[in-house]
Formats: structure tokens, C-alpha cells, sequence
């Protein structure tokens, strides 16, 4: 089971695990040793809430495909037990990210004390830029 939130969890039949062989460096071990996990997550099947799914669905991200399922390759670390805990915790870290809401921007004037300074500090670098021409006699 996965712990999303107090209120949100994943039953573990809605996860599904597969060890592949990792990519890379790594001499003879890499050809015989399946180390590397491939998780799938299936939003629609999911016992998400339907505000999570919504969200998950448009993220614009690459490990999520057109059917809706997310993608997850794990193969950072050298054992299979320690890949699957990554591949959860990124899959974890993507549903918590979906949720949270951005504070909507608006749009503010600068105030006249700051006008009055930047208007002062462009006189005052015009002056010293003045001072270093060429000087008439």
C-alpha cells in the first residue's frame, strides 16, 4: 500500500511492478541480473478520487501515455529492492505535485516612491557618465 496523503492510499493491485535489465555500464552483471523496475500506474482503473485523476490526466509530462497510464523506469541503484522503493516515491512525488494549486498572478503597479528612485538613480548615473567626457577649456 502506498500512502499518498492521511485520506488518499494505493492498494497495491493498482501498481504494477516488473523487473527489467537495467541499461548501461556495468560489465557482465548487467546481462544477468534484473535490477531495474518498470512500474505502471493506471489512472482511470485507480481508486484516486476523481479531482486527483482529473489532474494526473492533464499534466503535460513524457511518463504519462495517451491511454492514460504513468510510466516509470527505476534503475539508479544497483539492487532491485531499492529501485522499487525509488520508482514509488517518484510515482508518490508526481501524484503530490498534480495537487497543488498555483496562486493566480495578478498583475500590481509599481509604487510612486519607486518610481521617484529609479528616476533619481538614472539622473545620477547620467551626471557621473557626463562627468567623464572630454573636458572643454
Amino acid at each position: 500500500m502506498l500512502q499518498i496523503s492521511n485520506n488518499v492510499s494505493l492498494a497495491d493491485w493498482e501498481i504494477e511492478l516488473s523487473a527489467i535489465r537495467a541499461m548501461g555500464s556495468g560489465g557482465q552483471n548487467v546481462n544477468k541480473v534484473s535490477s531495474a523496475i518498470h512500474l505502471r500506474f493506471d489512472i482511470h482503473r485507480s481508486s484516486l478520487p476523481q479531482f486527483y485523476k482529473e489532474r494526473l490526466l492533464v499534466l503535460s509530462d513524457s511518463r504519462l501515455t495517451k491511454d492514460g497510464v504513468i510510466v516509470i523506469k527505476a534503475q539508479s541503484y544497483r539492487t532491485q529492492e531499492q529501485n522499487k522503493e525509488d520508482a514509488l516515491n517518484r510515482l508518490k512525488e508526481m501524484i503530490i505535485a498534480a495537487m497543488v494549486v498555483e496562486k493566480t498572478r495578478r498583475a500590481t503597479k509599481p509604487t510612486k516612491g519607486s518610481q521617484r528612485r529609479r528616476v533619481d538613480t538614472k539622473t545620477k548615473r547620467g551626471a557621473t557618465k557626463v562627468l567623464r567626457k572630454k573636458v572643454d577649456y
